[in-house]
């Protein structure tokens, strides 16, 4: 005789009261961790830029769960353009979890601090028209090492401007954020502040901004790879406060700097901070992305299945 609904729902219910602790509590924390891929992976700022409906083809076809939109990446704006990719990542069964912008608050001009707000302002009007509900914000630099290359060679430590010290810097950043945050809650999109090359290069300064603004609607953006010292220390004190995760990659070397990244000690790492958010892919070496973002997927997906 087959056991009736009610008497199978009982049986589950009992079986669950019986488990262990530690397993109940698994079974509530732990879930799949979905994958994306940063369209940057494909383009790397290179004169052409690599079409984003390009990405989320190629995307769907490896087994990703997303896409994360580089905004400089994308042809324009235009309701047109926004909606072919919504319509296209969705036919694909595909999330867009985050849009990746650029901006700097770090300038003692508070006219091209205002200008930077407006665009921030706007990109988080354009992820809520993209269905997008979280941007990458960055904290900006001082630009006393005008050329990139060279800012990578000193590992991002840059000297202020003279005459400024660094709690100018953070004031700067912490205000222009504030002034961001009632269009946030108003559209509902987060804001994630990464630890990229720059002022918060220093996981103290990136902590004592996001404590400062102190708002449920700003997060944290954490890069495995923008560390001037041990990654895996960088990524235990950053991963309990993390609300997306971008994980680096080098194929064929990499751009500015190669880094051998251990993702199953990684995705330990994250476990124990019970992160249960998104992991975006930025293949970040010379390798064509053909190859390169798949190798990259199958190192992620068996890290973090």
């Amino acid at each position: 005789m087959s056991l009736s609904r009610r008497s199978l729902l009982s049986a589950s219910a009992a079986a669950l009261a019986a488990a262990p602790a530690h397993v109940a509590a698994q079974s509530k924390t732990q879930r799949r961790i979905q994958l994306a891929v940063s369209t940057y992976s494909y383009w790397h700022f290179n004169p052409t830029k690599y079409p984003i409906e390009d990405v989320i083809e190629d995307a769907a076809r490896l087994g990703f769960d997303g896409v994360e939109i580089l905004h400089r990446q994308m042809t324009d704006e235009s309701p047109a353009y926004i909606n072919g990719l919504k319509k296209r990542a969705f036919t694909l069964g595909l999330s867009m979890p985050m849009l990746s912008i650029h901006q700097d608050f770090v300038s003692p001009a508070a006219d091209e601090r205002a200008k930077m707000i407006d665009h921030t302002v706007r990109c988080l009007e354009l992820a809520a028209r993209m269905g997008i509900p979280c941007v990458r914000l960055n904290s900006g630099r001082w630009k006393t090492i005008p050329d990139f290359n060279d800012l990578m060679k000193v590992k991002g430590d840059e000297p202020p401007l003279p005459g400024y010290k660094l709690e100018d810097a953070i004031g700067w950043c912490v205000s222009s954020i504030e002034k961001c945050l009632p269009t946030c809650e108003k559209l509902g999109v987060m804001l994630a502040l990464e630890n990229h090359w720059g002022l918060t290069t220093s996981l103290d300064n990136l902590l004592n901004i996001h404590q400062k603004v102190n708002s449920p609607w700003l997060g944290i953006n954490m890069d495995t790879g923008n560390y001037p010292g041990d990654a895996y220390a960088g990524i235990e004190r950053l991963a309990p406060h993390a609300t997306i995760v971008q994980a680096k990659t080098y194929y064929g070397g990499g751009e500015w700097y190669t880094l051998d990244l251990d993702y199953k000690r990684i995705a330990g790492i994250l476990r124990k901070a019970n992160y249960n958010g998104w992991v975006s892919l930025e293949m970040e070496g010379k390798e064509t992305p053909k190859t390169a973002v798949a190798k990259s997927y199958e190192v992620l997906r068996q890290a973090f299945s």
